[in-house]
């Protein structure tokens, strides 16, 4: 069980950071919609013999968007897996200082992705003579789902650069802060 600490955004997020978590309840509300579409087509599939065409489409669609902004909501609640041999040896300014560098390469490893998320993005709306055209699914319903899910990726990773760089700067800021007040 969680308590009230570990259930918020750290203060290093700053406003981009207790905004994430705000939006983090719309991809809850996701999975949830998810599940009420699949026990939809279970209804009407095995009750009414009259499966639709979206439904698994759509869900795939929610639970991966879900999935995509869960990286970026794990960031600011502080929430993400780290191997904690070393960290947890350090406190104050050293702890802080790691966080710092941890945030700077998390930093670049989020930007790398996005450049390559960018590529992505590039051919899945662009044709290759340069006209728009969505990527879509290939399937009966053929939704511009892909397109759609490769853009957001491209945002979330976007947003991930910024709040990694924020936090770096914020942790940077507490260890030194204490030094400047002595």
């Amino acid at each position: 069980m969680q308590n009230e600490d570990e259930a918020a955004t750290i203060p290093e997020a700053g406003i981009l950071g207790r905004a994430i978590n705000a939006v983090g309840i719309v991809f809850a509300l996701g999975i949830i919609a998810s599940a009420l579409i699949l026990l939809n087509e279970v209804v009407l599939r095995y009750g009414f013999d009259s499966p639709t065409i979206w439904a698994h489409e759509t869900t795939i669609f929610l639970c991966a968007m879900a999935f995509v902004y869960g990286g970026l909501y794990c960031v600011v609640r502080n929430s993400h897996i780290r191997v904690v041999l070393i960290y947890d040896m350090v406190t104050g300014r050293a702890k802080r200082i790691l966080d710092a560098i941890i945030s700077l390469i998390c930093l670049f490893a989020a930007g790398f992705f996005a450049w390559a998320a960018y590529g992505m993005v590039m051919k899945a709306i662009f044709r290759p003579g340069g006209e728009v055209h969505f990527e879509t699914s290939g399937s009966a319903w053929d939704p511009p789902f892909p397109a759609y899910l490769k853009i957001f990726l491209l945002v979330v990773l976007c947003l991930m650069v910024v709040q990694f760089i924020v936090m770096a700067v914020n942790y940077l800021r507490g260890a030194f802060a204490s030094e400047a007040g002595k």
